[in-house]
């Protein structure tokens, strides 16, 4: 009896250890989705990085409050299965999202974004905007803007004073 004892609170501490190392998790209700479906959702979380797995809710809710997230326990309520991401804090909520858009069964529930509690509204804000590679490429675009004006304006006075010289 301990050693079951013992392998569930295994189970918990790993739960709570990857609650709070990930940059999001992201819980969803998965019922409906048959097993094609799912097959092909834990594809698209795998490619982005995103680790997805299915829990027993009292582990989860136990590793929830040792994680100091005791506000998720009403999330996690039926059949539940849990992304996280260590790396990118957007990846799992734009697939999960995405995908949900595709397939009506799929149903977010709740999520964790760098530690603070998010709601459904703020992960579906999290999955529109553009992931790391897009924010740099808008970040470099703005930073280059006053350089390019500049030269074009060096240009524009280049050529008026050719055209006055000649």
């Amino acid at each position: 009896m301990s050693k079951i004892i013992e392998k569930k609170k295994q189970v918990v501490s790993e739960i709570a250890s990857k609650f709070r190392e990930s940059q999001s998790t992201i819980l969803v209700d998965y019922r409906g989705l048959d097993v094609a479906e799912v097959t092909e959702l834990r594809s698209k979380l795998r490619e982005a990085g995103v680790e997805f797995k299915v829990y027993k809710n009292t582990m989860s809710r136990r590793a929830a409050e040792e994680a100091e997230l005791s506000e998720l326990n009403e999330a996690l309520v039926g059949p539940t299965a849990i992304a996280f991401s260590n790396e990118d804090v957007v990846a799992p909520a734009k697939v999960l999202n995405s995908f949900a858009k595709d397939h009506e069964a799929l149903e977010i529930k709740g999520g964790v974004i760098q530690g603070n509690i998010a709601t459904i509204d703020q992960i579906k804000e999290l999955a529109a905007l553009p992931n790391y590679e897009g924010l740099l490429s808008m970040l470099l675009s703005v930073l280059q803007a006053p350089v390019r004006n500049f030269a074009y304006a060096t240009k524009a006075i280049a050529e008026q004073k050719e055209e006055q010289g000649a």
